[in-house]
């Protein structure tokens, strides 16, 4: 008897304490799952690129001309016309600071021509005595009109070019550019004085150099947009026609230079990187 007394307190007293942990349980604070805060992605140019351009250009062309040895006149033509080409380049990104190589070439349609006409004036007699003796007939010499046309024409040019820049918002980019830059000159001379004509063309390989600068933007995934300025100096370019006696010969020498305005898209292997 005393024994099933103390079985019932044991299982009263277990009970007892069993509830009381529980409802301790119940009053704990229940901790919250971990959630990883997000991570911001920032836009990196760094990576290979290639891309299309089409544009317009103003070209320029200024032509001194020689004529027997001296100095006759100057001319000057624009060289404007549209142009597409494709580009290629790789990009560092340093902080803020974006440096790169960038390589281009283009198809054109510019050219320009000017016309300058040589004018030797005639005589209308040889004096047999002297200026105060009358003028002997028949030995007059006529008055000579020479029109010279002077054309030039750029098919093509490339350039090779550094970049710096720096990136003042999130996927803009906003750069200086400059190096090298080379290209066909095509030069058409022509001589005409009377019925009779006479015509040289040349074509000739020029290297210059070029400056510039422009802004880019990511648009989606790899793609970029721009719009760029460059500025071309081709150097002189000189031509020599033997033309038509007594205008003979004819030396030119012509000073090619273009203003570009393109935009472009570019396809560049890279992303975003994980920066904060």
């Amino acid at each position: 008897m005393r024994n099933s007394k103390f079985i019932v307190l044991a299982a009263v007293a277990i009970s007892a304490i069993a509830g009381i942990g529980a409802a301790s349980g119940a009053d704990l604070p229940v901790k919250a799952p971990y959630v990883k805060a997000p991570v911001a992605m920032v836009y990196d140019w760094t990576g290979f690129y290639v891309g299309a351009n089409l544009g317009w250009s103003f070209g320029r062309s200024s032509t001194d001309y020689v004529v027997a040895g001296l100095p006759f006149g100057s001319t000057s033509q624009d060289m404007d016309g549209i142009l597409g080409g494709l580009q290629a380049g790789y990009n560092w990104q340093n902080g803020r600071g974006v440096f790169g190589l960038e390589a281009d070439i283009q198809a054109t349609a510019q050219k320009g021509s000017s016309d300058l006409i040589d004018f030797i004036p005639g005589i209308p007699c040889i004096f047999e005595d002297g200026p105060n003796t009358p003028c002997r007939l028949g030995t007059g010499i006529p008055a000579i009109t020479g029109l010279v046309n002077h054309q030039n024409k750029l098919p093509w040019f490339g350039t090779f070019r550094g970049r710096i820049g720096f990136t003042p918002a999130e996927r803009w980019l906003v750069y200086a550019t400059g190096g090298l830059a080379y290209g066909e000159v095509e030069t058409v001379d022509s001589l005409t004085i009377g019925g009779t004509s006479v015509a040289l063309s040349t074509n000739t390989i020029r290297w210059g150099w070029t400056v510039g600068a422009g802004v880019e933007a990511a648009i989606r995934d790899g793609w970029t947009a721009k719009l760029e300025y460059l500025y071309i100096d081709f150097g002189n370019v000189t031509d020599a026609l033997v033309g038509i006696a007594p205008i003979t010969p004819i030396a030119t020498r012509s000073h090619v230079t273009d203003n570009i305005v393109r935009v472009g898209v570019n396809y560049r292997w890279g992303g975003p990187v994980v920066a904060r």
